[in-house]
């Protein structure tokens, strides 16, 4: 199978031989969508985009890394245009407040752990300000079709097939996210094939991350201190993203301005 536009980036996340592909296709993402957002590009001077911005905001990671990534004029200029819209939003919501009946006995009940389903419209209309964010939606929505590309270069693609068998694995979350596309994607005969191959292949690179931070902490006895780090040194951050993903090493990604 010839490699296509939409093939390459998945081709270069197992190239580069990483603790896991799919934390490596995710940040170029994150990254894409913050040069969109903020670059030179000047995107968030489009109507069309302010729009979506407005409407969706940003979560709290992706402001953090919005203030650091440089461009605070276009920060400025998103949050001036989603705050006027926000605004409006919640004068409407606290208009339409009202609160709720207490019982007779409600005097006497003890407040319970926060709970998940929202007690007013005001309050869901807040939870939903805190889990809607532009970034998180494009990358989420990208990252889904590169796992579908995933199952087709590994139906028809034999490069792919031996970049994938001699890779380092995956970070737990994306390992889980494998195993449910695979679920939906794969035949029964496909299912056995492709998890004789991903089983042990996390086993034998998970139990590489254990012996690389056994040897990190061993290190640090006296007896060990002339003794060679072999590929402990970094075992840290890697230990960090085998479990739950990302690149805990990283700088903050800035602005090439």
């Amino acid at each position: 199978m010839k490699e296509k536009i939409y093939t390459i980036p998945l081709m270069d996340a197992f190239r580069d031989d990483n603790e896991c592909p799919f934390c490596f296709i995710e940040r170029n993402l994150e990254q894409h969508a913050l040069d969109f957002v903020l670059g030179q590009g000047a995107s968030y001077m489009e109507e069309d985009i302010r729009a979506e911005t407005d409407q969706l905001g940003f979560c709290r990671d992706h402001y953090k890394k919005m203030f650091h990534y440089g461009n605070r004029l276009g920060t400025g200029l998103i949050l001036t245009t989603h705050f006027k819209k926000k605004n409006e939003e919640l004068k409407n919501q606290i208009q339409m407040f009202s609160p709720k009946k207490m019982s007779v006995l409600g005097h006497f009940k003890k407040m319970k752990p926060k709970q998940d389903t929202p007690q007013s419209p005001l309050t869901s209309w807040i939870k939903e300000q805190n889990t809607s964010c532009y970034i998180c939606d494009y990358s989420k929505n990208t990252y889904s079709r590169y796992l579908e590309t995933f199952f087709e270069l590994y139906r028809k693609n034999k490069d792919f097939q031996e970049l994938f068998k001699n890779s380092k694995g995956f970070c737990l979350p994306h390992f889980g996210d494998l195993v449910e596309t695979a679920e939906i994607l794969l035949s029964d005969k496909e299912k056995s094939e492709f998890y004789e191959i991903l089983f042990p292949l996390m086993i034998e690179n998970l139990q590489r991350i254990t012996d690389d931070l056994e040897w990190f902490c061993d290190k640090f006895d006296y007896k060990n201190k002339d003794a060679d780090w072999k590929n402990s040194k970094d075992a840290i951050q890697r230990g960090m993203q085998k479990s739950a993903g990302g690149y805990p090493a990283d700088d903050f990604y800035k602005s090439e301005r």
